[in-house]
């Protein structure tokens, strides 16, 4: 790994701090491209319009109508957090806007696959609906789409995800990725998406003179929320409308005003709403949910974001955090075996291939995609991880799930391998750093050449070389909670990375705890600190320069600073 720090202008790290930013902000803003203290304004005001996207005032104007004439709408979503939290927002938001006849159909992974299929259209028409709302999924499914539109029904989608050459004949796409949409966030994910049309169609409604006294016209804000945690989870670029929608969101939770569902996710959770995180979303809540579309029915997932029932709630949110430990244990035994076929395809430890492809007939298909980011974090290599397919009939299928690093577009990847050989892969479809794919089991072979082909040819060793950008070192008075603090105010994550600092410690105690972390206590100047090492059993020497982020530490109601260690600098 090469520890590098981070560039940049001096002359804008002294702009910002012109706009009234301490030296510290200014440099960590100035490090992540930060133009103008404008990018900084996290205020709702300042989210960009839901005209300037493409499609998405024609849908409110969709939506609206099926309001007023209360004609049936059925929302197909995806099995992931976002189409979970997605769903659940565009059911709260359209109800409290007065629609009350929606329900919602979620595909079973194993037997449906992703997207809007023809048999999933054909069970939204069985079930009396005249509108089809996707979320978060629906750009790729043009045969299903076809079926929905022969069907009768009239289509909107919702989604985030790239297009592909041809789009489907719906009555109406809302996508910032599609082409001729302008809108400068092109990073929103598929429950911002929604959000954005439920504006639109608010708007709409309210054009129409719709609310009254008697139905007056609702906040749509207390949906922030689930939209933050459908956001970080899908591990979109946090560019400044992403943070200012994630923002949002948490300093709700913050207040307590939040759902019962996700109130008793973050119970189960062990969390405290008061001191919640875009970290915690993401790692803590946002698990619990996917579980539920990995190894069982994601409709438990946006039944408890949706439920207003306290004790329903609870319910579904224990069940949600069994099912996670099920995944736990599950991912623990698969990414075992993957660490043994990984080392039985490297020769040389010091040249690694250039992409990673594995699979074995116990992997479950469900967890391939966390496994294959496990390796990618490993192995600093794009890697896909295969499944048996579980579905009936479908057994001579492998079902793969992709994780990418930076430079390797792995969508775009799988386009040029399915080009290059037509017959390879089923279907694909997916972003830059994550992608799934479907082939024939016999076709496995010369998908791992295809796969490694095109790393060769994308991949450079400067791009193989696994990097860890800091944000160099603290001074001894940045040491300190009011700095922790400052830096637990701002929304940090993908695309925005958290500060990473790097100093010189003398180290004065050390042990493991937890059988594979190391806990230490550690001096800088004057300065004792806790620190933590997650992962790592190794001892530290007396002095060492470590790598490290700054947090807030608190333990029965006393805060201290806390050192979480990335590596040895």
């Amino acid at each position: 790994m090469k520890i590098k720090a981070r560039s940049h202008t001096p002359q804008l790290s002294q702009a910002l701090q012109n706009q009234g930013f301490s030296p510290l902000m200014s440099r960590l803003f100035a490090n992540r491209n930060v133009l103008d203290s404008s990018e900084l304004d996290m205020s709702l005001g300042k989210l960009i319009a839901p005209q300037e996207m493409l499609g998405c005032v024609e849908a409110g104007m969709h939506l609206a109508q099926a309001i007023e004439s209360q004609s049936g709408i059925c929302i197909v979503a995806d099995y992931d957090c976002d189409g979970a939290t997605a769903c659940a927002v565009a059911l709260l938001g359209l109800e409290m806007m007065g629609a009350q006849n929606t329900q919602f159909i979620v595909p079973d992974r194993m037997l449906d696959g992703y997207g809007l299929t023809p048999n999933l259209a054909r069970k939204v028409q069985a079930t009396g609906a005249h509108w089809l709302l996707t979320v978060d999924n629906g750009i790729a499914s043009v045969e299903g789409v076809q079926v929905a539109k022969d069907l009768g029904l009239q289509v909107i989608i919702t989604d985030h995800h790239l297009p592909a050459s041809v789009t489907p004949s719906a009555d109406v796409i809302v996508n910032p990725n599609q082409k001729g949409c302008s809108f400068p966030s092109k990073n929103l994910a598929g429950v911002g998406v929604m959000f954005y049309v439920l504006l639109a169609t608010r708007a709409q409604l309210r054009e129409r003179k719709f609310f009254n006294a008697q139905r007056p016209e609702p906040k749509l804000d207390g949906l922030l929320p689930l939209v933050a945690l459908g956001t970080v989870a899908d591990v979109v670029s946090l560019d400044a409308n992403n943070r200012r929608l994630v923002h949002q969101g948490l300093e709700r939770i913050k207040r307590g005003q939040l759902t019962p569902g996700l109130a008793s996710l973050i119970e189960v959770a062990g969390k405290d709403h008061r001191l919640l995180s875009a970290q915690d979303l993401g790692f803590a809540l946002a698990p619990r949910i996917n579980a539920a579309g990995r190894l069982s029915d994601m409709t438990l997932g946006i039944e408890c974001l949706r439920s207003t029932d306290s004790t329903k709630a609870r319910v579904l949110a224990e069940q949600l955090n069994e099912i996670n430990q099920s995944r736990k244990d599950i991912e623990s035994e698969m990414t075992e075996q993957a660490l043994e076929l990984a080392q039985s395809l490297i020769d040389d430890p010091d040249h690694l291939p250039s992409a990673l492809c594995l699979f074995d007939p116990d992997f479950h298909e469900g967890v391939v995609g966390i496994v294959a980011s496990r390796m990618k974090e490993l192995y600093h290599r794009p890697t896909f991880v295969f499944a048996m397919s579980q579905a009936p009939g479908k057994e001579h299928l492998l079902k793969g799930s992709g994780r990418s690093i930076a430079g390797f577009h792995l969508r775009d990847a799988l386009d040029v391998m399915s080009k290059r050989y037509p017959q390879l892969i089923t279907q694909f479809g997916g972003h830059a750093m994550a992608a799934g794919c479907t082939i024939e089991e016999d076709h496995l072979p010369l998908f791992e050449d295809a796969f490694q082909e095109v790393a060769l040819s994308l991949l450079s060793s400067e791009m193989l070389t696994q990097e860890l950008l800091t944000d160099g070192p603290l001074h001894a008075h940045e040491l300190s909670l009011d700095v922790a603090h400052e830096l637990k105010s701002h929304v940090w994550g993908q695309g925005f990375a958290h500060p990473l600092f790097v100093n010189e410690f003398e180290v004065l105690e050390q042990r493991v705890v937890g059988e594979k972390h190391l806990s230490v206590k550690l001096k800088f100047h004057q300065t004792e600190v806790a620190g933590i090492w997650f992962g790592n059993t190794e001892p530290l020497p007396s002095r060492t320069q470590l790598a490290y982020r700054l947090e807030c530490d608190e333990w029965r109601g006393v805060e201290k600073i806390k050192l979480f260690i990335a590596c040895k600098a």
